[in-house]
């Protein structure tokens, strides 16, 4: 029998191979040199970020939690387990000004999100630097 977890990552697995199929015929989804292509959260969005990145403390924190979450045999391509709306404000908050944001913590960055947020779903704007 399946755990949950085994169900969730089955889940995950499924919804990223949908989305690589939904691409039309001949369509190839390419990835720029020096960029790496991250799916995130349990519908596997896919967010193309500059492997530079892949070295900052929240990057780091977030592939130990891949590393805990599915181990190092993922079927295709790296998965991340996190908000794809924090994922995608800690990426815009990066891109803006990664000499002021690059060094925070998973846990930082996350306490800065959730100050942006309301009650309801998160609407939070990029942080000025």
């Amino acid at each position: 029998m399946l755990t949950i977890r085994e169900i969730v990552q089955l889940k995950q697995v499924i919804r990223q191979w949908r989305q690589r199929l939904s691409c039309q015929p001949g369509e190839v989804a390419t990835v720029p040199a020096g960029y790496v292509p991250l799916y995130v959260g349990l519908e596997g969005k896919r967010f193309v970020v500059p492997a530079r990145f892949l070295k900052l403390p929240v990057f780091v924190d977030l592939l130990k939690r891949a590393e805990v979450e599915y181990g190092f045999e993922q079927a295709g391509g790296l998965a991340i387990p996190c908000d794809s709306d924090f994922f995608q404000w800690v990426v815009d908050a990066l891109r803006r000004n990664q000499a002021s944001f690059g060094q925070l913590s998973f846990d930082e960055l996350h306490d800065l999100f959730s100050r942006h947020c309301d009650a309801g779903p998160c609407n939070a704007t990029t942080p000025a630097a």
